[in-house]
């Protein structure tokens, strides 16, 4: 009985210290909101209407929930052994829906490394559902006609 009661002990005790490792947890980098670029605010030009605007940097990611001539792009990448990178881009919309003021926050001048996930997952909205079928060969199902 008492050799069961040292495995046990032992076993518990294994357990518990193996949870508290001392090789680090494994962290990944956090991107949120929209990615803004230099190259997407050099594009931006006061007196561009909404939706020009809206086709160079996207649907913002805030938009004043009383009035619509404000919106806000803002990208936050936490980077997993680094710190914080934030970026905000601030459009002010004039009564006639124009752009008339840029504000910017974040250092723009450096690319920010998006890693791609190689990891499985579920498929983009923009991808062909037909892709996405492995390679099959295909049966000709048109009726062919022989005299």
């Amino acid at each position: 009985m008492q050799k069961l009661t040292r495995i046990i002990t032992l076993s518990v005790s294994i357990a518990v210290i193996s949870g508290c490792s001392y090789v680090g947890v494994y962290k990944r980098d956090i991107p949120q909101g929209n990615l803004v670029t230099e190259e997407m605010v050099d594009q931006l030009q006061p007196g561009m209407t909404q939706e020009q605007v809206t086709y160079v940097m996207g649907r913002p990611l805030l938009e004043a929930p009383f009035d619509a001539s404000e919106w806000d792009y803002v990208f936050r990448l936490d980077k997993a052994y680094a710190g914080v990178e934030q970026r905000r881009v601030t459009l002010t919309f004039d009564d006639q829906g124009r752009l008339a003021n840029i504000d910017q926050e974040g250092d723009f001048s450096k690319d920010i490394p998006l890693e791609a996930d190689s990891t499985g997952g579920p498929a983009p909205d923009t991808t062909d559902p037909t892709e996405a079928i492995p390679n099959e060969p295909r049966q000709n199902t048109t009726p062919s006609t022989t005299n």
